[in-house]
């Protein structure tokens, strides 16, 4: 790994995670992760407001990940790996997402979509060729992509029909939009149905083949730098070793594992979210506490407090001990879902639908707890930081609201209503979710 830039240290929020020797095992280098992830984080966090406000396709960002090798961190550790587990992963995204939001959901996707061949494909066994985690680790690939099927009737998804000739089994046509990386991929991983119904199978496609057309997304409200775009399928050839597994589409056919797929990359950007709150709250605390030497700002209540330093002012303490409390409160539902994934992971085809339920519901409840703390935390944020001298010195006023603009790019698409619904079914009635890709 190369020397990072030289950048102060950012201090953030942090919360108490699960104690070593717990529920998880993890692999016995998994302390290596944590040093590189702050390293790589506080190298990130230096020029984050200027590559946000540039807005250019993430290859930059790309190569500082894997010069610290954090795309290949999610597979088992070899002779030339050195692995981590699914709780190393949560925790890597939500530390970049802190210092760059945009990174940490590229990041997300790819470690959901490195798993596609386990939750897809047949149960492992001998004479089977590696899963994809260990191909994109030997490869130093990126993915993106998404194996979800179409949303709406208007949107096809993409489709594959058997090939005529040799060196293909499949051609793949159509056209999708992607939330993250497709602008930088070197694999992508989609779901396309043979004729249009039936099944969804999923394929690994090179984005360099002639017939791949990649169009960038048009200028974000916030994540920025995700290297989103619409990706057209000519008649692109897929060998039938590029097909990773297969959704079926009758839903009571589908394995409780395989269904862990979609909840995986739910958590991964509930990580990402939470890393949005910790990184903004972090950084107002350094403005704040940067203006205790100071003059009292501008506008600030009349009474005993207006003599008072910045960290001295009470309404700023209330304020700060209210963002905080959101905060933590957050990371602790968060934990505990991930922790429910990781042993439902560990689990793998012997999870059972109460164990699966159990997930979705804590999955569905952390997205709920943490949007909501995301955008109230980075919405108060702005209020506290704007207008104030810190603010201005550290490129807060027109900067600042980087945080509230990811939160909300990143919240939007969830409809928390929903979530609520769901985990009220399932309290009172003890329904299931459905067992689907979208669930």
């Amino acid at each position: 790994m190369s020397t990072p830039r030289k950048s102060p240290k950012r201090p953030a929020i942090r919360t108490a995670s699960a104690p070593p020797g717990g529920p998880v095992d993890r692999p016995a280098d998994d302390e290596i992760w944590p040093r590189v992830t702050r390293e790589l984080a506080d190298d990130l966090a230096v020029d984050a407001l200027a590559r946000d406000r540039a807005g250019k396709a993430p290859f930059d960002e790309v190569g500082r990940l894997q010069e610290a090798g954090l795309p290949a961190l999610l597979t088992a550790p070899g002779p030339t790996r050195r692995g981590a587990d699914w709780r190393a992963a949560c925790a890597v995204v939500r530390e970049i997402s802190a210092a760059d939001s945009s990174v940490g959901e590229l990041l997300a996707h790819h470690y959901a979509l490195s798993w596609s061949s386990r939750f897809f494909g047949p149960a492992p066994g001998a004479g089977a060729a590696p899963a994809l985690d260990v191909c994109t680790a030997e490869e130093h690939w990126l993915l993106a992509g998404g194996v979800e099927a179409p949303r709406t009737e208007s949107d096809p998804g993409l489709t594959l029909t058997p090939a005529d000739g040799p060196g293909a089994d499949w051609i793949l046509d159509g056209r999708r939009a992607f939330a993250s990386g497709v602008t930088v991929a070197d694999r992508l991983v989609v779901g396309a149905r043979p004729g249009g119904t039936g099944d969804l199978l999923v394929v690994l496609v090179d984005p360099a083949h002639p017939g791949v057309f990649t169009d960038p997304g048009a200028d974000r409200v916030g994540q920025r730098l995700t290297g989103a775009g619409t990706v057209t399928f000519d008649h692109v050839p897929v060998p039938a070793g590029h097909v990773l597994g297969a959704l079926p589409h009758d839903e009571h056919a589908v394995a409780p594992f395989t269904t862990l797929a979609p909840l995986a990359l739910r958590l991964l950007l509930v990580q990402v979210g939470l890393g949005i709150a910790e990184g903004a709250l972090a950084e107002a605390r350094d403005i704040s506490r940067a203006e205790q030497a100071g003059p009292v700002p501008a506008g600030r209540p009349e009474g005993p407090s207006a003599t008072l330093g910045a960290g001295d002012d009470p309404y700023l303490l209330l304020a700060y001990g209210e963002l905080a409390t959101a905060a933590h409160a957050a990371a602790a539902v968060v934990e505990r879902a991930t922790d429910a994934l990781a042993r439902g992971l560990l689990a793998e085809r012997s999870l059972g639908l109460e164990e699966r339920a159990d997930i979705a519901v804590l999955v569905a409840a952390a997205e709920t707890v943490t949007g909501r703390a995301a955008v109230h935390i980075t919405t108060r944020i702005l209020e506290l930081v704007d207008g104030t001298a810190g603010a201005d010195a550290r490129g807060g006023g027109p900067g600042f609201d980087r945080f509230w603009r990811n939160a909300r790019a990143l919240t939007a698409p969830t409809q928390a209503a929903h979530r609520l619904r769901d985990i009220g079914d399932h309290y009172l009635n003890g329904t299931h979710a459905r067992l689907t890709l979208l669930a």
